[in-house]
């Protein structure tokens, strides 16, 4: 009972400000960088939903494995959701990275091909969603594509780091990096040992780490363009 309210708290926390941040960006936001990593929040958060809600349900009454359905439902759902989070974030990084046209079309199409299949991965039957213990071999197997499009995403985010001298890009990517540094062990021996699904608490601030440096741009811009016209004023 404790922990389901322990996590009934974080999760509500993580849920609530993420999808009033991502709101936030898509209504305030002036530009398309701005709106479209208010749609990746939104993505984050009703996604992870999906998950979360069950996972809290089945805490606070009567346990994990007898609302295996449920939470197994709400896992296939956030895994499709977080492959459309990553895709989203390549399309805003490539607005700053902004690649030479054949590097464009390889990258996007390397994208596509692994975002695809991950989901048709993740679609297989074999996976055993709907039971507690799920599948080990199948959790690697449709893991893979996804962790080549993180490393993509690390690269290009050094790579612009690199090339505009804005830090906030290599924290993104350390914020990346730790994820998957949380996500793997959790994918790995989580059945072994179930203490380690804690790591999903570090593994969803990474997430919200990355919403934050679009808030936090969105600021800078919004105070750059209120210095601009005081500027013109005087």
């Amino acid at each position: 009972m404790v922990q389901g309210i322990m996590e009934l708290l974080f999760d509500a926390a993580y849920l609530i400000f993420a999808l009033t941040v991502g709101i936030y960006l898509i209504v305030k936001g002036k530009s398309r960088f701005f709106k479209m990593f208010g749609i990746m929040a939104v993505v984050l958060s009703s996604g992870d939903s999906f998950h979360l809600v069950p996972r809290v349900y089945a805490l606070l009454t009567t346990g994990l494995e007898a609302n295996a359905f449920a939470l197994g439902l709400g896992k296939l759902i956030t895994s499709i959701t977080m492959t459309g989070f990553y895709v989203i974030l390549y399309f805003i990084l490539e607005s700053v990275w902004q690649p030479e046209n054949k590097l464009k079309l390889l990258s996007r199409i390397s994208l596509f091909v692994l975002a695809a299949l991950r989901i048709i991965l993740c679609a297989f039957p074999q996976n055993d969603w709907f039971s507690y213990e799920g599948n080990l071999l199948w959790g690697i197997l449709r893991n893979i594509p996804f962790a080549v499009i993180g490393i993509g995403i690390i690269a290009i985010c050094f790579l612009i780091a690199r090339k505009t001298k804005d830090k906030s890009y290599l924290i993104m990517a350390v914020m990346v990096i730790l994820s998957f540094g949380f996500y793997i062990p959790v994918v790995l021996f989580a059945h072994i040992i179930p203490v380690i699904g804690v790591l999903m608490i570090p593994k969803t601030l990474a997430y919200v780490g990355v919403v934050v440096i679009g808030l936090l741009k969105h600021r800078q811009a919004v105070k750059a363009e209120a210095q601009a016209q005081l500027t013109e004023n005087v």
